[in-house]
């Protein structure tokens, strides 16, 4: 029991989706020969997804083509929790920054999630969708705290409905774990099975008239009228461009600064539906700690335990195999699953993956546009894409069809977003903090006392403005 599972081909999710013709579907060939479009979709993740599809139902007649550098899906959108939230958990923020503005930003990504919900059922997407709420544990002393102050944020907010306290014995009544403590069950939440939602939208697209070309990254891209982006194969013109590329616009001068880049990685189990019995989670609640490196934990249908934490990795060399596979990050993994679930000590964990996230300074996405606006993006969805992403399809398809409505009005949209340090600064500084951050998480998870220097370092970001976990 004590080897790591092995690597998932991209992750577990699209493993289980691709093995289904609905979700599988024909190959999409690379861009052949020079094309043109209206628009054009560079990233076939949820971003490029949800964008696509909401400007073919403003116009149904407009000629969109994506352009995806792997498949559709096969980025973070595959590899995710499949966790649907909105912004609720970032409302104080919201509020301070956006005043009463942030809360009807906060308020229309909540629409979102019941949104997705409705989408999967009127096209027969079967991405597990269900809405069972999340539940926040504290697994820490120190983690008690951050539980009381996130109760009492949601109450001052006029949230105190939807985010409700919970006891030790209330906590481990959903779900029977010896480090769970007090907690807090968020009502309004929901969790899809990843792959299966990207691969369906994909689906819908093709059905739509979305030309959709795989295996075609985009080398160059020049914005202007019309936007031209070529590719190893072939260069296509639009009027307009979207860009959905999540971490990889760390590799885009304009975006450099704007966003970091951050490794997180999955573990899931074996089926075990009688395991998840005995400790009574049998209400598909998702699952989060408060550690600053956090913990996001969901169950599936068949009853696998699908338990993932947020790593602070930065891209030093661009995004290269580690983040898809890295052993130091999947046994701290491992040995966090087994003391979470000892019960689950004979359940085998099959498979293991990673992936890169755009990590915004903000812990928010940011839309914008490119001076001459003929060029729109969505970024820093930092790991809370699901649903956001489907807020960002809406917001980008207006953007680049010229549409003001309440979803292109949103604070976000234009919004500056706060800067990262210059890399010669930031990766050295990154590195010594995210050691800190990790060795306070540990230092706590075993009730041992956190030292000055590594407490100093491990809430530096917070203290220059940076919203990089609780």
């Amino acid at each position: 029991m004590s080897a790591l599972p092995r690597p998932a081909d991209r992750s577990w999710w699209l493993e289980e989706a691709l093995a289904h013709p609905e979700f599988a579907g024909e190959p999409r060939p690379r861009l052949p020969r020079d094309t043109e479009a209206d628009v054009v979709v560079v990233g076939g993740g949820y971003t490029g997804l949800w964008s696509a599809y909401f400007l073919k139902e403003r116009e149904p007649g407009l000629d969109v083509v994506m352009l995806e550098q792997d498949i559709c899906g096969g980025g973070p959108s595959g590899r995710n929790g499949g966790f649907v939230n909105g912004f609720s958990d970032e409302l104080g923020l919201l509020l301070e920054l956006y005043g009463e503005e942030g809360r009807r930003t906060a308020e229309l990504a909540d629409r979102s999630i019941d949104d997705v919900g409705s989408w999967c059922v009127d096209h027969h997407v079967d991405a597990w969708y269900s809405a069972a709420g999340d539940l926040g544990v504290s697994t820490s002393p120190a983690q008690d705290e951050v539980v009381r102050a996130a109760v009492e944020e949601a109450a001052a907010n006029g949230l105190g409905e939807r985010y409700l306290p919970q006891t030790p014995e209330q906590v481990r009544a959903r779900c029977d774990s010896p480090v769970f403590r007090s907690g807090l069950f968020s009502t309004h939440a929901a969790h899809v099975q990843p792959a299966r939602l990207a691969r369906g939208l994909r689906r819908v697209l093709l059905e739509q008239g979305v030309r959709i070309f795989e295996d075609t990254p985009v080398a160059r891209f020049r914005p202007g009228s019309p936007v031209v982006a070529e590719t190893p194969s072939g260069t296509v013109r639009a009027g307009r461009a979207v860009l959905g590329v999540n971490a990889w616009a760390h590799a885009w001068h304009a975006f450099r600064r704007d966003v970091a880049v951050r490794g997180t990685y999955i573990v899931v189990s074996a089926p075990a539906p009688e395991a998840l019995e005995r400790i009574g989670w049998t209400g598909g609640e998702g699952l989060y700690d408060f550690r600053t490196a956090l913990h996001y934990v969901r169950s599936t249908p068949q009853g696998r335990i699908a338990f993932g934490g947020a790593g602070l990795r930065v891209a030093r060399q661009g995004i290269g195999p580690r983040y898809r596979y890295d052993e130091g990050s999947v046994a701290s993994l491992v040995s966090d699953f087994r003391r979470w679930f000892p019960s689950f000590a004979e359940v085998p964990l099959e498979a293991a993956w990673g992936g890169p996230i755009d990590m915004s300074a903000h812990h928010l996405p940011f839309f914008g546009s490119w001076e001459g606006g003929t060029v729109h993006f969505g970024l820093g969805f930092t790991g809370n894409g699901v649903g956001p992403c489907h807020l960002g399809g809406r917001i980008l398809s207006g953007l680049a069809l010229d549409v003001d409505d309440e979803y292109t009005s949103l604070p976000l949209v234009g919004a500056t977003p706060k800067r990262f340090p210059p890399s010669w600064l930031f990766r050295p500084g990154e590195r010594v903090v995210s050691a800190a951050i990790l060795r306070k998480d540990r230092l706590e998870d075993d009730e041992r006392r956190v030292g000055l220097l590594t407490s100093t370092l491990a809430h530096l970001p917070r203290r220059l403005g940076y919203n990089l976990g609780p």
